[in-house]
């Protein structure tokens, strides 16, 4: 019968399976290694291989303090003191429209709520993009139009930008290159450093949302079902909660990989570990029923409007009061917590009343959703 992390933390060494988790936590420790020859699909996933290519490649060649953080963006300050944010991403999404949103939505809102997880008001935007030849202009000015609607109602400006054009089948339709930054309010500091025993996890709202609906847009599945994606700009809602839960650690949107993917990285730069309770994760009945189907877990499914905060124990009510008074946070729950063992490791207690071990995938069952 397997035992729940209280008896885990309870039984000391010379159980099997305080010994497995050992393992486990040894084996997390070694720095990744780098096998493959050529470049697959699961290095493009947010899992392992992920992981990988960029400590390996990446992180090997542009090493300093800021990248290290492997954040979802760097927080710099200028020779006057203040404190900016930066950060980018690329969107390849297919297809290019999907019930919710567009590449176009998707690339504001997702650098948006990158910059957000760091503490910032985004602000200015870069946009690049690489066309293939024979795009309809009819289709770049409505994806163009997104951009322009979703930025304006983030407050954001894009600034400068860039456009290249590929011939026919180097390119599938266009590919979207956001860079942002955002203004760090002052005295606003958090990370993985400052997360202890005790705090608590709060998650935004339902998970699986985006993912699914990008997944059902392909039309390769047969699968009729009222999923829309999630895309959203969480600004707003982030500074409701800093200032409900001013002591909070620590923010991260949970897109490639998911919530699972999110606190394993979590996990690995705390150090402690992460409990989370099954009975506590919402999914939308729709979408549990689709990843039922095809055999996903939900909680590895990507998210484009949602958020995992960690907060102090005692400002967690005050936290949650704060996000369910917006409707981007009307399902906001808290789905766990920080504990000190297994260390850097995610562990789930089901709702049968046993656990699991949580781990990061290799690569993604849904590629290309962002």
């Amino acid at each position: 019968m397997r035992k729940t992390v209280d008896e885990y933390l309870a039984s000391g060494p010379g159980f099997a399976e305080g010994e497995v988790i050992e393992r486990i936590e040894s084996f997390r420790r070694r720095r990744p290694r780098l096998r493959d020859e050529f470049v697959t699909m699961a290095h493009g996933a947010g899992g392992k291989a992920s992981a990988t290519l960029v400590d390996a490649v990446f992180l090997e060649a542009f090493r300093n303090p800021y990248l290290e953080a492997l954040g979802d963006g760097a927080v710099v300050t200028l020779p006057g003191g203040d404190r900016v944010a930066m950060s980018t991403d690329s969107f390849v999404v297919q297809p290019l429209r999907f019930p919710g949103g567009s590449i176009g939505r998707l690339a504001v809102h997702g650098t948006a709520n990158d910059l957000a997880m760091t503490g910032a008001v985004p602000a200015w935007m870069a946009a690049a993009f690489v066309l293939e030849e024979g795009f309809p202009i009819a289709d770049l000015h409505e994806i163009v139009a997104d951009m322009a609607d979703a930025a304006t109602a983030a407050g954001i400006q894009i600034v400068t930008g860039d456009t290249k054009v590929v011939p026919r089948g180097a390119a599938d339709g266009m590919f979207v290159t956001i860079a942002g930054t955002g203004i760090v309010p002052a005295g606003r500091r958090f990370g993985p450093q400052g997360v202890c025993p005790g705090d608590r996890l709060l998650l935004s709202g339902s998970i699986g949302d985006h993912g699914t609906a990008v997944m059902l847009a392909r039309g390769d599945l047969g699968i009729d079902a009222d999923i829309r994606s999630d895309t959203a700009a969480v600004s707003p809602l982030v500074e409701l909660l800093l200032a409900a839960a001013p002591s909070t650690r620590w923010l991260r949107d949970p897109t490639r990989g998911g919530v699972g993917t999110a606190c394993n990285e979590l996990a690995r730069a705390c150090g402690h570990g992460v409990l989370l309770r099954e009975d506590r994760i919402p999914v939308r009945p729709q979408v549990g029923g689709v990843c039922e189907m095809l055999g996903i877990d939900p909680l590895y499914v990507a998210n484009e409007g949602k958020f995992i905060a960690v907060v102090a124990p005692e400002e967690s009510a005050a936290g949650l009061a704060a996000l369910r008074s917006h409707p981007l946070g009307a399902d906001a729950v808290e789905i766990g917590e920080i504990v000190a063992e297994p260390a850097a490791t995610v562990v789930m207690r089901t709702t049968l009343g046993g656990t699991r071990i949580v781990d990061t995938l290799v690569g993604d069952p849904l590629p290309r959703i962002c």
